[in-house]
C-alpha cells in the first residue's frame, strides 16, 4: 500500500472510513447508552447526534480517536438531557399548586435562595469538574466508575471532585 493510500483510508471524512466507525461502534455506543437512559430510542437518538457531532467534525480527527470522542459526546449529550430533564420536572413542581407548608416562610424564601445559589454555583463549574461532580453526586457513579466512562485516572477524578466541592463550599460559606 502507498503513502497515498493510506493517507486516503485514514481520513475520518471518507465516507467508507466513517461507515466503518459507525459499523464499529454504533451498537456499542448505543447500548452503553440504553444502560444510561434505560430507554432505546433515547439512546438510539443520542447515539446518532454524537455521530452527527463526530461527522462535523470529522476533519480535525483521526479515525482512531473516533471511539472516544464518541463516547466523550454521548456523555455530554446525555448530561445535558438529565439537566433539561430536571429543569422541565422543576418546572412542572412549580407549576403545581403547593399544599401548606409549616414551615415558615421566611424558612422557605432562605431555603429557595440558597437552592438558586448552589445551582447557580454549580452551573458556574469548569465544565470537567461540573462533569465529574454530576456523576458522582447526582447519577450515583463512583470515582473509578467516572475514570472508565470519560477515559480519566481516578486519581483525575478525585481531582476534579475536589475542586468542585471546594468551589461549592465557598459559596455555601457566603450563604
Amino acid at each position: 500500500m502507498s503513502q497515498t493510500d493510506t493517507k486516503s483510508n485514514s481520513c475520518l471524512c471518507s465516507e467508507a472510513v466513517f461507515k466503518s466507525v459507525f459499523e464499529s461502534h454504533f451498537k456499542l455506543l448505543r447500548n452503553f447508552l440504553i444502560y444510561k437512559f434505560r430507554d432505546v430510542e433515547r439512546a438510539e437518538d443520542t447515539a446518532q447526534n454524537a455521530f452527527v457531532i463526530l461527522w462535523e467534525n470529522c476533519g480535525i480527527l483521526k479515525p482512531e480517536q473516533a471511539k472516544s470522542f464518541l463516547f466523550t459526546t454521548a456523555i455530554r449529550l446525555s448530561l445535558n438531557s438529565i439537566k433539561h430533564d430536571k429543569v422541565v420536572l422543576n418546572f412542572e413542581l412549580q407549576s403545581k399548586p403547593k399544599a401548606t407548608h409549616n414551615e415558615s416562610p421566611e424558612f422557605l424564601l432562605v431555603e429557595n435562595e440558597l437552592k438558586k445559589q448552589l445551582e447557580k454555583a454549580i452551573n458556574d463549574l469548569p465544565e470537567k469538574q461540573r462533569t465529574v461532580f454530576l456523576m458522582n453526586r447526582f447519577e450515583n457513579h463512583t470515582y473509578v466508575e467516572i475514570a472508565a466512562l470519560l477515559d480519566l485516572s481516578v486519581k483525575a477524578v478525585e481531582k476534579r471532585m475536589h475542586l468542585a466541592l471546594i468551589s461549592l463550599r465557598k459559596v455555601i460559606k457566603n450563604v
